[in-house]
């Protein structure tokens, strides 16, 4: 997984998921290494509840983005540890369409999981 120098990125409001990855890396890798991915997955969980929380009240839309956030990065994190390229995983499994019915917008049964 190759990773580019997020210092040489602009800033703004949009972030792809590569140059993502790339920035939780340079920040993360080295304590999430020593963590490891069942320490690291423990904390995602935490946060995963924390999302929850934040869903079930809904009346706290900072709150909620910051806790979608800290998931996102949590998932990310686990996934530099595992040596994992998010953005061509989901390309693979998602860049044609549905993976149960293979279309663009999904016509599976709301029952069940693609």
């Amino acid at each position: 997984m190759s990773h580019s120098d997020p210092s040489t990125q602009t800033t703004g409001q949009s972030v792809n998921l590569r140059d993502f990855q790339s920035l939780i890396h340079k920040m993360y890798y080295q304590k999430d290494l020593q963590r490891g991915i069942p320490g690291t997955f423990m904390w995602l969980m935490e946060e995963i509840g924390e999302l929850a929380s934040a869903l079930q009240s809904g009346n706290d839309r900072e709150n909620l983005e910051e806790e979608f956030a800290d998931v996102l990065a949590w998932l990310t994190t686990i996934a530099n540890v595992a040596q994992i390229d998010l953005a061509q995983a989901i390309h693979k499994k998602y860049g044609d369409g549905c993976p149960g019915c293979g279309l663009l917008v999904c016509t599976c049964a709301i029952e069940e999981k693609p």
